[in-house]
């Protein structure tokens, strides 16, 4: 797979916007749209220049059927198709794998993967049910009940990260330990005046109204991430009782989008802003472990892709992880007998949050601009999703003028 490539620069994000934040009243895919509209324009990439595209989104939204379609119509991309993804927190890679397959099998060669989800003002789904009393039928809240309680484990989210801990032994105290350096790591792409993130993203972003037609608002940076400090993450009680997990040891729910652009190495010199940085695409994983052990999952995800691309982790010069929590890090780490406080340089959606769809997306964009910063080498993302499930990418940057 090592002939697919991402161009450098041919990547975005919005900000991340906290829950019923600045960006709540937007439609996930349109907003998407707008954003890709303008980041290409800005990189002077034509959207004719696109044969396949795939979006990414695990909460529906209105019209939301006609899916990539409609974003590739409305991003001025109208002769492309595609299909829709949603593989919950495993979307953004899995986008990733269906463009690069594309790509690979010859039937494709410029795709544009791009997600986008909306966690705030989550739709509430009514499913007739003809033959229950009174011919009522069921209903559930899309996001809230579903962050509550996996329908084939049994439990919520929170209760596999206690599965988890309880099983490697891990408490509160380390939990916190790893988390405060979370956020040490995203103060460093905050520095300088966000330096790090306008390298992808455009700051200060400018937040449109619900039809897209004038400008409501400013965001300088991601929305909802909290100052945090070593004692007001010990005065934290964990949420279930006598767990280890408090809410600053996990991610909270955002809105925004994130995109990438993949394609062959020879077009990738066409559309890159630095065609002396060379990005490949080398192997992907996927897994599923023991119900209701999600956070374990991206440990056999991981290995799988490392093992497709030949090498082992300590070949990786940085791994970024989608670590809704902390304790998905802490046990990666001890499986591969690495440092913990040396991944997520940048940031993470611990700290700047969890949109879903994007999620991965941007862990992908920001471990490609660390690597670029490093002068090259190999880098890792992974991370796991609802179902107990996981997937992994490695990459390779490499710098020709060094």
């Amino acid at each position: 797979m090592t002939d697919i490539s991402i161009p450098y620069g041919a990547y975005w994000a919005s900000p991340f916007a906290k829950w019923q934040g600045s960006l709540a009243h937007l439609h996930s895919l349109r907003l998407a749209a707008h954003v890709t509209r303008h980041a290409l324009a800005k990189r002077n990439i034509a959207p004719d220049v696109f044969d396949f595209g795939v979006f990414g989104t695990t909460v529906p939204q209105k019209g939301a059927f006609y899916g990539l379609p409609w974003l590739m119509g409305e991003a001025g991309a109208e002769h492309v198709g595609g299909p829709t993804i949603n593989q919950a927190c495993a979307t953004g890679v899995r986008i990733m794998e269906a463009a690069t397959s594309e790509i690979a099998a010859g039937r494709a060669k410029v795709a544009l993967a791009v997600a986008g989800d909306r966690t705030s003002n989550g739709p509430h789904i009514y499913y007739p049910s003809p033959n229950a009393a009174g011919g009522t039928g069921e209903h559930e809240n899309w996001v809230l009940d579903n962050f509550m309680r996996d329908p084939y484990a049994k439990l919520a989210m929170v209760e596999t990260a206690e599965n988890v801990a309880r099983k490697h032994n891990v408490g509160t105290a380390e939990q916190n330990a790893v988390t405060m350096r979370r956020y040490e790591q995203y103060a460093e792409a905050t520095a300088n005046d966000s330096a790090f993130l306008r390298r992808f993203m455009e700051l200060p972003f400018e937040v449109p109204d619900e039809r897209f037609a004038k400008t409501v608002g400013q965001l300088k940076g991601d929305e909802g991430v909290h100052p945090t400090t070593a004692d007001k993450l010990a005065a934290l009680k964990p949420v279930m009782p006598g767990g280890t997990v408090t809410y600053g040891t996990q991610t909270h729910p955002a809105d925004g989008m994130a995109a990438i652009v993949i394609t062959t190495a020879e077009r990738a010199c066409d559309l890159s802003s630095d065609p002396d940085i060379d990005i490949r695409i080398l192997s992907f994983g996927q897994a599923r472990v023991d119900r209701g052990y999600m956070p374990e999952a991206p440990v056999p995800a991981a290995r799988a892709a490392l093992d497709r691309a030949g090498i082992a982790a300590s070949d990786l010069a940085a791994i970024k992880s989608h670590n809704p929590f902390v304790i998905n890090d802490i046990v990666f780490a001890r499986h591969f007998n690495l440092d913990v406080m040396g991944m997520n340089n940048y940031g993470c959606s611990l700290v700047w949050g969890h949109p879903q769809g994007p999620t991965g997306v941007r862990g992908v964009i920001e471990l490609i601009e660390e690597l670029v910063m490093r002068g090259g080498g190999l880098g890792l993302f992974q991370g796991c999703a609802a179902g107990d499930t996981a997937m992994a990418v490695v990459l390779s940057v490499t710098d020709r003028r060094r």
